[in-house]
């Protein structure tokens, strides 16, 4: 399958963001969209690679960068995120989000190594502006109903939760994927307007276990909300690149994914 494949711009508050576009064979102005929303390392290989995978399965996917309005910050670099990867590949993943733990693991490290990766990992994961985040994503929703699009969004991690977030600010959405991201407050819920999908690892205890309250808070406002948890998965069970890879609860849900989207926007 020969699918079109590029780096596009769009324009917000006079600065350039950019993100990775896959058109299908004959595509039209009407061909739905998916919104393919990155994980904390930006649009790596693995989101485009998913990017690509939505193509080939007829939609138009669009993956933001949302590290790149104004201009990607050198610590964010492509190279700098892949060598913090590696590094989170040789942790246990107890340690991903432990500091005191992952900095005993940082310091085994040369020191320059370990400068450098701890910089670029405090800018990952310090303080995140959420609001500005979904305020890019709304814009490249906006990017994608200019060409006549109705829009849907899928995320991982990160990605997952500020799918989850998109629904709650765009009324004309049609879909929103969560994949083991946290939600949104229950108060912000009650604007959801289209059914939400959330796909979990059962060891990925921070955010899983709150699963039945989202449940709950979400049938309480009247939304649509479906979810699948895999016991024996971790978090980033979707991630083929990384060591937290699970292929049976990826393949189921990749074919509900499908199934999912394909109910609230046909081909």
């Amino acid at each position: 399958m020969e699918l079109s494949i590029e780096w596009v711009s769009h324009w917000k508050d006079g600065q350039e963001m950019k993100a990775y576009q896959v058109m299908p064979p004959k595509a039209t102005d009407h061909t739905p969209s998916v919104l393919v929303i990155q994980e904390i390392w930006g649009p790596d290989e693995h989101i485009q690679d998913m990017a690509r995978r939505f193509a080939e399965s007829g939609y138009v996917a669009l993956a933001p960068d949302l590290y790149s309005r104004g201009g990607r910050p050198d610590v964010l670099s492509f190279a700098r995120i892949e060598a913090v990867k590696r590094f989170f590949d040789t942790l246990p993943q107890a340690a991903w989000m432990d500091n005191t733990l992952r900095e005993q693991y940082l310091n085994q490290l040369p020191a320059d190594e370990g400068a450098r990766i701890r910089q670029t990992l405090g800018v990952l994961f310090g303080p995140r502006d959420t609001d500005a985040m979904v305020s890019d994503l709304k814009a490249w929703a906006q990017y994608l109903r200019d060409q006549g699009r109705e829009v849907a969004s899928i995320g991982y991690c990160m990605g997952g939760a500020l799918s989850f977030a998109l629904a709650t600010e765009l009324p004309d959405l049609k879909a929103a994927v969560c994949n083991y991201g946290v939600a949104p407050s229950s108060e912000s819920m009650t604007a959801i307007q289209c059914p939400v999908f959330g796909f979990y690892g059962g060891t990925d205890h921070r955010i899983t276990d709150q699963v039945p309250q989202v449940d709950s808070a979400m049938k309480e406002a009247g939304k649509t909300y479906f979810y699948e948890i895999y016991p024996e998965a971790g978090h980033a069970f979707f991630n083929d690149s990384r060591s937290s890879y699970d292929v049976n609860a990826a393949r189921d849900a990749w074919a509900k994914t499908l199934q999912f989207l394909a109910s609230q926007i046909p081909l």
